[in-house]
């Protein structure tokens, strides 16, 4: 039988914790934790600028020694196999520059043997890997950045152009290609010596097929620049650099991003700026408030997640039964509205006549929204503004901004549309399949849809509902499931799915819904909850965690539940073990579930298990309790 009481309770129980929580702003700040590759970087920027951190650096240090594993080797996720040789290279690297660990220490020297049995740094895969070893001298500039600093100056009617990269690729690109350029290294007394690690290597492997046709294309475009090839390089170095100064936020971090920050900051080095320069110190500023403190130890969280925590816990309490009267959601509505962008972004290159009415990720974000940030936020603001004028305004913005986000295809991708162009995948760069481009996903495509139905009130009528409906029906995998790009995995992927196409009035009997519904039931732990592995990213087929965590069990549960008009047997037991996993406190708790890049990044928001609980309790009982 349905536990009532128990659901009631708890979500009684999150509601006044949750409204505790709320910060005198309105906001909700929980820990956005990443991989240990920034704290490894901010490491070596700042000795690289010598900073007097003292007091940090060891923090830093302090945080990263601890996620050693007993065979030496650092991991990416709990159960990954052996351990991850980026993540190894980072950390020694790490630890060593911040003269904290000595080669001689026998956690070290763990390390280096771990790193040895790999064959050497020079296996290394990542691009910020190589990227960051260059710059401190312990690596060859990689050969993969081949493309010339001159491909940035081709305008946007370019067959392939700068612009043809996702954002987040753009704002790596740019100082990269800088530093590769001018072959920048920065050494000093406290850099470490890696020339024992490297390995005989074999050879570079061939780049992809296909990208000596990007080559050309860039080549060709290059030539048609009318300027000595001199002065063509001086004015591509210039533009890298503006592109660069012109995307700084108010906090000083580049594009609200603490790994291009970084890559910012030495490439102004290598610019020639002084390391006192007040754009550098800015940006360390900027880094500086990011540190997140996690039991003691110190985190560099790659980009706050205050407006996505903010939106969904205000959206998810409304939904539990909070008034939108009430002062917790009318300080969370107010935040928001303020945090809404009016500032034309990159974006606005892709869209016909663009219109800002987005939100960003972070609140230091003026410039690079998102649709999901989006759409969270509309939801929390929907109840207020159906009322209030003022909001009548902000909700009509930020919907039809998401509605010009819409892709070609017919799906939506994450920050800017029509940035498809799959040459771009080819460069030969690890992770640039999933990071060169922004392309329609089956998380956000189902994610606005569910938005569109259950809060806009539209449905599969409208012909744009309707073109986002095909496409994750021509997106779905041959099991049933979908893949989700930002979360793990296919799980996450098939719970946005489903919500997304009942909540347009797609029928519950449809081919691919039972089909998805019976892969969903297929997978369920014998406990009852559900869990994915990280490695699902990697593979590109479902691989079971062996382990329920709370978000993947809420949102399995969820996607379950808006589609069967009675409930399951296996919704009553999944429901009876989230009650469960809510008062654990395990590594299965902590374990990632938010996706980066596949492989070697991936996040925990400290927020989840909360935000997706506390959605799938309270739907469960708008569903079923008076049955």
């Amino acid at each position: 039988m349905p536990i009532w009481s128990e659901v009631n309770e708890e979500i009684r129980r999150m509601s006044a914790r949750l409204e505790h929580w709320q910060q005198q702003d309105g906001s909700w700040r929980f820990c956005f934790e990443n991989s240990l590759l920034t704290d490894a970087y901010m490491i070596i920027v700042l000795r690289t600028l010598e900073v007097p951190q003292e007091a940090l650096i060891k923090q830093l240090h302090d945080r990263i020694a601890a996620e050693q594993q007993p065979n030496g080797a650092w991991k990416v996720y709990q159960d990954e196999a052996d351990g991850h040789l980026d993540t190894t290279v980072n950390a020694y690297f790490a630890l060593l520059y911040s003269g904290y660990s000595q080669k001689t220490d026998e956690p070290m020297m763990k390390a280096a043997r771990f790193i040895t049995s790999k064959g050497g740094i020079r296996q290394v895969k990542t691009f910020l890997t190589k990227v960051f070893l260059a710059t401190a001298g312990q690596y060859p500039w990689p050969s993969s950045i081949v493309i010339p600093l001159e491909f940035l100056l081709l305008p946007m009617t370019s067959p392939v152009n700068f612009f043809d990269f996702s954002g987040f690729a753009r704002v790596h690109f740019a100082p990269v290609l800088i530093m590769a350029d001018l072959k920048f290294v920065k050494k000093n007394a406290a850099t470490p010596d890696l020339s024992d690690l490297t390995l005989p290597v074999r050879k570079d492997s061939q780049s992809p097929r296909g990208f000596q046709e990007l080559l050309n294309e860039v080549h060709s475009g290059i030539k048609q620049l009318t300027s000595l090839p001199q002065q063509l390089h001086k004015r591509a170095v210039r533009y890298a650099e503006t592109y660069m100064l012109e995307r700084i936020e108010a906090d000083g971090t580049l594009y609200s991003y603490a790994t291009c920050t970084l890559l910012m900051i030495l490439s102004l080095l290598a610019l020639g700026y002084d390391k006192n320069h007040p754009t550098i110190t800015a940006a360390l500023s900027g880094l500086y408030s990011m540190l997140w403190n996690i039991n003691g130890k110190v985190h560099l969280q790659n980009s706050p997640s205050t407006v996505w925590d903010t939106a969904l816990l205000a959206a998810a309490l409304q939904q539990a039964g909070t008034s939108p009267d009430h002062p917790s959601i009318a300080k969370a509505v107010h935040y928001l509205h303020r945090l809404q962008q009016t500032k034309l972004g990159d974006w606005r290159f892709h869209v016909a006549h663009p219109v800002p009415g987005g939100w960003g990720f972070s609140e230091s974000n003026t410039i690079n929204p998102d649709v999901d940030d989006t759409t969270a936020a509309l939801r929390a603001i929907h109840a207020t503004a159906q009322r209030t004028p003022e909001y009548q305004d902000v909700w009509n913005r930020g919907l039809n901004w998401v509605l010009s986000m819409q892709n070609k295809d017919g799906g939506w991708p994450a920050f800017e549309r029509g940035v498809t162009n799959k040459l771009l995948t080819l460069v030969p760069i690890d992770g640039a399949s999933a990071a060169a481009i922004d392309p329609s996903t089956a998380d956000l495509t189902g994610r606005t849809l569910e938005f569109l139905g259950a809060t806009a009130g539209l449905d599969i009528r409208q012909t744009f509902v309707h073109r986002g409906v095909d496409w994750l029906f021509s997106n779905q995998e041959a099991d049933g499931s979908w893949y989700g790009r930002w979360g793990v995995c296919y799980i996450y992927g098939t719970w946005a799915a489903l919500t997304g196409l009942m909540a347009v009035q797609t029928e519950p009997d449809h081919p691919a819904v039972r089909k998805a519904v019976d892969w969903l039931l297929s997978i369920q732990n014998e406990d009852g909850g559900w869990g994915e592995s990280c490695s699902s990213d990697s593979s590109k087929h479902y691989i079971p965690l062996g382990a329920s965590t709370p978000s993947q069990t809420a949102w399995a549960l969820d996607a379950l539940i808006a589609v069967c008009d009675e409930p399951l047997p296996a919704i009553h037991k999944g429901m009876r073990q989230l009650l469960l996993l809510l008062h654990k406190d395990d590594w299965t708790t902590r374990y990632p579930t938010g996706a980066g890049l596949p492989g070697s990044f991936y996040s925990h928001y400290h927020s989840y298990r909360y935000i997706w609980p506390l959605f799938t309790l309270s739907n469960y009982k708008k569903k079923y309790e008076n049955m």
